[in-house]
C-alpha cells in the first residue's frame, strides 16, 4: 500500500522505512495505516490530492472510496472526484435542523482498503458517535480501515497560542499533534504566500465577494509565510523521527534512551493551558515521553477550592491528555519537593515551570516555589517560562 510505512515528506520527497521484524508484526494489532496531507492555508491543494490518490489507487485495483469530502464548490476539486464511491452521510438533527456527517458505521459495514477523509479538525453536531473528526479517523484505523486525510497546519493543537499570538487568530478547532506525528505518512503542500494569493484572486479558494476580506485579513503575505514556515518545520520534523529510526534499525542500534519532560501544572493561572502546549512542542521536537504533574496541597482539595478553578484545572487535564502528556496527580504540602521527587523517581531530565504571578506578602509568606524547584534541581534541569496570562484560548 502506498499509504504505508512509516515515512514523512517534505516537497513530495519521501523517507523509506526499513522492513520492520516478522516477529514484532505477528504480535502488532493488525491496525489501518493513516496519511496526512498538511498545508499551510486553505487552498493548498490538500483534497484535491487526495482525491487525485484515491482515483490513482483505484485504478490500480486498491478499493478506495470517499468518506467524507468538502469540495467547497471549487471545480477542479469536485472534477477529481470522478468515479470515487462516495458512502453516503448521516442525517442528524440537531436543535431542529437536520445536518449531515460521516458515517462511520456505513464505512465500517462497507469495509474499504481506503476511506478518504476530510478535514481532519472538523466538530461533529452533536448526537454523532464522536465529538470530532479526528476521533473518527482514530475508530476506522482501529477496525484495519486504511485512511487518508487532510488538515491546515493552525489546526494543531500544540500550535494555538502560537497562532493566536503572531497572527491574532483564535482557532476554535484543533487536533492533538500526536495524531499527526504518529500517521505513517504525512505529506507537505507546499506553496509560496505570492502563489497562494494568486489562487485566492482566481476565484480557486473562496467565491468573489470574500476574496477582498480574505487578502486583507487572513491570506497577508505575512500570515501566510508564517504558516508556511510552521507547516515546513513540522513535516521537517518528523522526517528526522523517520530517518533516525531507520539509521537505528540499520545500525541494529537499541532504542536510544527517552529523555523525559515534565511540565508542572497549576490549578489556577490562566497561563497553563500555553505552558501545556509549550511543553507539548518541545517533547515534539524532542521525540520525548513528557508528564504534566499537578500537585494538590492541602488548601485545594475539591471541597476547598473555588468551582470555577476546580473547572479550569479540569479543562487542562483533559488539554494534556489531548497533546499526548501522561497527567499524574501528586498531594503534598511542598509543591517544589514533590515535583523534584516525582522527577528523580521516573528520570525526567528537564522540567518545565511556568513564573507564577504571586505577590510579595504570598511569597513571604510560602516562599517561592519556583526558587525552591530551582535550588532542588540535582539531575534534572529547570526551563522556567514566561507565558503572558492573555495567551491563548481557554482549553
Amino acid at each position: 500500500m502506498p499509504i504505508g510505512g512509516g515515512a514523512a515528506s517534505i516537497g513530495g520527497v519521501t523517507a523509506p522505512v526499513a522492513a520492520a521484524d516478522f516477529l514484532s508484526l505477528v504480535q502488532q494489532r493488525e491496525r489501518g495505516k493513516l496519511k496526512v496531507y498538511i498545508g499551510s492555508a486553505a487552498g493548498t491543494g490538500k483534497t484535491y490530492r487526495m482525491l487525485n490518490e484515491g482515483n490513482d489507487l483505484r485504478q490500480r485495483g486498491v478499493d478506495a472510496i470517499i468518506g467524507v469530502v468538502e469540495t467547497h464548490g471549487r471545480r477542479d476539486t469536485d472534477a477529481q472526484v470522478r468515479d470515487l464511491e462516495s458512502v453516503p452521510r448521516r442525517d442528524i438533527t440537531y436543535r431542529g435542523v437536520t445536518l449531515q456527517e460521516m458515517d462511520i458505521e456505513g464505512i465500517v459495514a462497507r469495509r474499504p482498503q481506503v476511506a478518504l477523509v476530510d478535514e481532519l479538525a472538523h466538530t461533529n453536531v452533536p448526537g454523532t458517535r464522536n465529538a470530532k473528526r479526528w476521533q473518527d479517523v482514530q475508530d476506522l484505523l482501529d477496525d484495519g480501515i486504511n485512511v487518508i486525510t487532510t488538515v491546515n497546519v493552525q489546526h494543531l493543537e500544540s500550535l494555538n497560542d502560537v497562532i493566536q499570538q503572531t497572527l491574532g487568530v483564535t482557532v476554535r478547532e484543533t487536533v492533538p499533534d500526536w495524531v499527526v506525528t504518529s500517521a505513517d505518512q504525512v505529506i507537505n503542500l507546499d506553496i509560496s504566500a505570492e502563489d497562494l494569493q494568486e489562487r485566492l484572486r482566481e476565484g480557486k479558494i473562496y467565491p468573489a465577494e470574500k476574496i477582498p476580506t480574505a487578502l486583507a485579513n487572513f491570506f497577508t503575505r505575512e500570515n501566510l509565510t508564517t504558516l508556511r514556515e510552521l507547516a515546513l518545520r513540522e513535516v521537517a520534523s518528523s522526517v528526522d523521527r523517520v530517518r533516525e529510526e531507520i539509521v537505528r534499525r540499520e545500525e541494529g542500534r537499541p532504542a536510544a534512551a527517552v529523555d523525559r519532560i515534565l511540565v508542572a501544572m497549576s490549578s489556577s493561572p490562566a497561563y497553563t493551558a500555553a505552558l501545556l502546549r509549550r511543553a507539548s512542542r518541545i517533547a515534539g521536537r524532542l521525540n520525548s515521553d513528557w508528564y504534566a504533574v499537578y500537585v494538590q496541597t492541602p488548601d485545594e482539595r475539591p471541597d476547598l477550592i473555588d468551582a470555577t478553578v476546580q473547572r479550569r484545572l479540569v479543562d487542562n487535564i483533559q488539554l494534556a491528555q489531548s497533546l499526548g502528556a501522561d497527567v499524574v496527580k501528586l498531594e503534598g504540602t511542598d509543591v517544589a519537593a514533590a515535583i523534584g521527587r516525582f522527577a528523580r523517581e521516573r528520570g525526567v531530565s528537564l522540567v518545565i515551570a511556568g513564573r507564577t504571578r504571586r505577590t510579595g506578602w504570598n511569597r513571604f509568606r510560602h516562599g517561592s516555589v519556583m526558587e525552591r524547584l530551582l535550588d532542588g534541581a540535582a539531575g534534572y534541569d529547570v526551563l522556567v517560562v514566561n507565558v503572558p496570562v492573555t495567551a491563548g484560548k481557554s482549553p
